[in-house]
């Protein structure tokens, strides 16, 4: 995916751009407001991130390449002004890269063959108060991977893109977020049916 440069100035919008945003950016909506209200659990805010998710897709639309992936596309612009958003509210300097501080834990897919699969376990049938209230305690990099590929159901590869890390990478980030989301919900799940398959 293709960088901004918030510096560039830019031109108008063509009408072939135009109708590219109407017909393959806007039908996007629902799932990138879907999105980034479980990012930040928050009306006001979800709504002000796809406000300025759209506007800036509109102001840079010459950067999107039609008939690729337009839900990625958004998502990753959606994700990175969370991470702004989220760093100002930290007040944390804008010099520290969230998405690169577990990368020394990437290894191959092999590790990860016995996992705990959220999207059929967990949201399909218990998305209620507690699931909520415990991927929305998860560290913002889990809850990202997390969202991405067992609510939304972006692949590894559209995952790594969006949030513009490697591959391995988002293997193991995903790993380590659903097991710190399993202990979260596990007496939660028990109580419901569901048990530690490695148990």
């Amino acid at each position: 995916m293709e960088e901004f440069n918030e510096n560039e100035k830019h031109r108008e919008a063509t009408p072939e751009e135009i109708q590219i945003f109407e017909t393959e950016l806007m039908p996007q909506i629902d799932a990138l407001y879907n999105f980034a209200y479980h990012l930040c659990y928050n009306e006001a805010d979800a709504n002000d991130l796809v406000q300025e998710a759209y506007l800036k897709a509109f102001k840079y639309i010459d950067k999107y390449k039609s008939g690729t992936n337009p839900k990625a596309w958004l998502f990753r612009i959606v994700k990175n002004a969370f991470i702004n958003a989220y760093r100002k509210k930290s007040k944390a300097p804008k010099s520290v890269d969230i998405e690169e501080f577990i990368t020394f834990h990437d290894t191959d897919e092999g590790s990860y063959v016995e996992h705990v699969n959220l999207e059929t376990d967990f949201y399909h049938d218990l998305m209620g108060d507690e699931v909520t209230a415990a991927l929305n305690s998860l560290k913002v990099e889990f809850k990202t991977v997390i969202l991405l590929c067992d609510v939304e159901g972006f692949s590894y590869d559209e995952i790594a893109e969006i949030i513009d890390i490697p591959v391995g990478t988002v293997r193991s980030r995903l790993f380590r977020a659903r097991n710190a989301l399993k202990e979260k919900l596990k007496e939660y799940a028990e109580q419901h049916g569901f048990k530690d398959k490695r148990t």
